[in-house]
């Protein structure tokens, strides 16, 4: 019994999941990308995340109206936190207060439902650099942030060997590229720690 991670990040073509000033999706969400979003979700898999995202999402599914929310509320959700305490206040969801690169590489073990996660930087930065993550699904909006860019999953981070699956052009202007990442030379050591919050 296994099972698979895929680490899923919106970003700029400049590296960074967000920027100050500009609005949601930078602006270009569209058709393509909301069809996207809800074929994503309609899988049967588990959603990963990080205590910051997770206090984002629980927010952003009660205040927005995206075609995939329904959906991520009916899925089973794990966050990683040492804070957060039962109620969590989004239904189908679970709290681990453990190291979050040894408990992932014990369910992947131990279950065979996929797992998702996205957003989620510091998180997903140490589950990549620990050789755990499957596969990298990276949509890349076409805006350059410059300076006014913020949360970049690869800054500071491991290097990779990248091999290219799948690659889509959304909307007429945004990339999905799909990648199955490698960890390029040895796997650091101490890459785990502290991420609960």
């Amino acid at each position: 019994m296994s099972t698979t991670l895929t680490v899923d990040f919106f970003m700029s073509l400049d590296g960074y999941g967000s920027a100050e000033g500009w609005p949601g999706y930078w602006g270009k969400e569209g058709p393509d990308i909301r069809a996207d979003r809800v074929h994503t979700f309609e899988q049967d898999q588990v959603l990963v995340l990080g205590a910051t995202t997770f206090r984002q999402f629980r927010t952003f599914v009660t205040t927005f109206d995206e075609p995939y929310y329904d959906r991520m509320n009916e899925m089973q959700k794990i966050v990683f936190s040492s804070t957060l305490e039962e109620p969590l206040g989004w239904e189908n969801s679970t709290v681990i207060d453990e190291d979050a690169v040894t408990a992932i590489e014990r369910l992947k073990r131990t279950t065979d439902v996929p797992m998702r996660s996205h957003g989620s930087v510091s998180l997903n930065r140490a589950l990549l650099a620990a050789g755990l993550v499957d596969r990298l699904e990276v949509i890349v909006f076409p805006a350059i942030t410059g300076k006014s860019g913020y949360a970049s999953l690869f800054h500071d981070g491991a290097e990779f060997d990248l091999d290219l699956i799948e690659s889509t052009v959304l909307d007429g202007r945004t990339l999905k590229l799909v990648y199955e990442p490698h960890v390029h030379g040895e796997i650091p050591e101490g890459v785990g720690p502290q991420l609960r919050k």
